[in-house]
């Protein structure tokens, strides 16, 4: 019997779909409209190459490569510049998560505040937990880049922030 395209896509779609679409609200700094448009484009392209993608040894980190590429292209084209007139920072909760809402909101307010290509490379390297090379290798670019771009990254961050993230830590 020949095995169809899609055995199993549901379910990895299903499992998945969840932890893209937060690190979706993170690369997009809280637009949620947006973030549900990339994780179904992502989604998207994981279904026509579900047949490769299945067979590989990690289709998790394969999905989360394309959602960020898609990010980053979304954000080299023309139309990308416009901005949603409402943005809902709140990010979803994970399964059986509690949640530190005003710490949350600090956080993604303070990422909206990075350029793209940053907020790329904090998600992939501190939410996705991703190496150096790792993050070079979704983003396309040198190690080197992505160490200077983490650096700026998290110096800026740290500037917006400043002693603000202990007010919203619950004691």
């Amino acid at each position: 019997m020949r095995k169809v395209q899609g055995d199993g896509y549901a379910e990895f779609a299903g499992a998945r779909a969840g932890h893209l679409y937060r690190s979706a609200c993170l690369l997009t700094g809280g637009d949620i409209h947006l973030a549900e448009d990339l994780v179904q484009e992502a989604l998207g392209r994981m279904y026509v190459s579900w047949g490769r993608v299945s067979r590989s040894d990690n289709p998790a980190a394969y999905a989360q490569t394309v959602l960020t590429r898609t990010f980053l292209a979304h954000r080299r084209l023309r139309s990308s510049s416009e901005r949603a007139t409402h943005v809902f920072p709140d990010l979803p909760d994970p399964a059986g998560g509690g949640g530190d809402t005003p710490l949350r909101l600090t956080l993604v307010e303070a990422l909206r505040g990075l350029p793209p290509k940053d907020r790329a490379v904090v998600v992939l390297r501190y939410w996705e937990d991703r190496s150096v090379e790792e993050t070079a290798e979704v983003m396309r670019t040198s190690s080197a880049a992505v160490r200077t771009r983490s650096v700026r990254a998290l110096a800026r961050l740290r500037t917006v922030l400043g002693g603000s993230l202990s007010e919203h830590v619950a004691p």
